[in-house]
């Protein structure tokens, strides 16, 4: 006889659960029982929970720890073992300095004792911080010091990392300028300050010590070329009018030499004088006639004919000199003439002494000012000697390169299991 239970299974209905199989509920809660078929027809079916399977180390998992040792640890372990036993110590020279203008004040403003020093313009401290990292700089210092041998004082085959290879050319040695020379510049303040390393702390404070020699040469240079221009123009102006006055001074000093006469004014005054002297020399001689005639009653009194003479050669004399003031003739220059060449002479003179007196006072204002406004290298840190190494910072370097090496191999392993996943 066939199971009902198997019948109902075959016709796809869902199988009562027997009491006996129901909870313990269910046998004792007669509402239960009721509840029970209710709800096993009409819930949901519930799926079975899959069972993890237990994990086992595979290939791509000693695929990351081969990779981890091989990228992470076996890098930070070279390089721990570079750095503890075969990197020398370097020692470090410190120096600093800013590029300043000694601005002093007006006269007027030193009454009140306002004096003060100001900073450069920017441009200067850029141009010094090009500078410091040139090609000229490092050939000037190799020349004096001989940087090659001082960076490579430890031999490159025990230390090739952070040894000099001789002899190599200016450009491998302006490389290694940049590893050794550390420049830290500040632009808000225009201040500058570097970190020189060496195997010797003498050699690391003679390159810093030189750095600041050749840059406050530098700086030297550029305020002399600043100051050259900024007089440049008044210095030209001064000579054009030292040109001026000599030509007129000369042209002048020609002139008295061709018409032998220092002064015609004096000459003409004197002339005058003369003339004047005629003048009154024949108001006497008239007088003395008037009385003469006065006085005696003959027409042909000698002494009346002698007077008349005397008026006649006085006004004669008083022609003569007249025309000598005013007309020239038989090779003589009239006295008018040479007054006036005399006075335009005198003019150009003249103005050519104020124009020389101006344009002196206007090149000795610029050269002040020029003075006023010089640059000059202010050292705030002059150069250290170290008393102890500084470089290489082992624990800082061996903690860098580990993080690094953890990164690219952390961003690997992502790559390659993105690729995978793709697959």
């Amino acid at each position: 006889m066939a199971n009902p239970q198997m019948s109902e299974n075959a016709k796809g209905e869902k199988p009562v659960t027997p009491l006996s199989a129901a909870s313990p509920q269910a046998a004792t809660n007669p509402a239960a029982k009721k509840e029970a078929p209710g709800e096993n027809q009409t819930g949901p079916k519930r799926a079975a929970t899959p069972v993890a399977a237990t994990a086992r180390w595979r290939l791509r998992h000693w695929g990351l720890v081969l990779s981890l040792l091989i990228m992470v640890v076996l890098p930070t372990g070279i390089s721990a073992y570079y750095l503890w036993f075969r990197a020398a110590d370097q020692y470090i020279s410190r120096v600093g300095f800013s590029v300043r203008t000694e601005d002093s004040s007006s006269a007027i403003e030193l009454l009140g004792g306002i004096t003060n020093l100001s900073g450069s313009s920017s441009s200067d401290t850029d141009i010094l911080y090009e500078f410091l990292q040139s090609q000229e700089l490092v050939a000037r210092i190799d020349t004096e010091l001989d940087l090659r041998s001082i960076w490579s004082r430890v031999d490159p085959a025990d230390d090739p990392v952070f040894a000099y290879h001789p002899p190599g050319t200016i450009e491998d040695l302006l490389d290694h300028w940049d590893r050794q020379v550390r420049i830290y510049y500040a632009s808000g303040t225009g201040l500058i300050d570097l970190e020189v390393l060496a195997f010797t702390p003498q050699d690391a404070r003679s390159i810093a010590q030189l750095i600041f020699e050749e840059s406050s040469a530098m700086i030297n240079q550029l305020s002399a070329i600043a100051r050259e221009d900024a007089i440049s123009y008044a210095r030209d102006e001064l000579d054009q009018a030292e040109e001026r006055l000599a030509r007129a001074r000369i042209a002048l000093a020609e002139w008295r030499n061709e018409n032998q006469t220092v002064d015609p004014t004096a000459d003409t005054a004197g002339q005058m004088g003369l003339v004047t002297n005629l003048q009154a020399q024949l108001a006497e001689a008239l007088i003395e006639l008037d009385i003469l005639r006065d006085t005696t009653t003959r027409d042909d009194d000698p002494r009346i004919t002698q007077a008349e003479r005397r008026i006649t050669f006085i006004e004669n004399r008083i022609e003569a000199e007249r025309a000598v003031l005013g007309t020239s003739g038989a090779g003589r220059v009239a006295f008018a003439d040479l007054v006036g060449e005399y006075e335009r002479l005198q003019v150009d003179r003249e103005f050519a002494e104020q124009a020389y007196t101006t344009a002196l006072a206007a090149f000795d204002g610029a050269r002040n000012e020029a003075r006023r406004q010089s640059r000059y290298l202010a050292a705030h840190v002059r150069p250290t000697l170290a008393e102890s190494s500084g470089f290489p910072d082992r624990p800082v370097k061996l903690v860098t390169i580990s993080i690094f090496a953890f990164l690219i191999w952390t961003v690997v392993i992502l790559v390659a299991y993105s690729l995978r996943d793709r697959r």
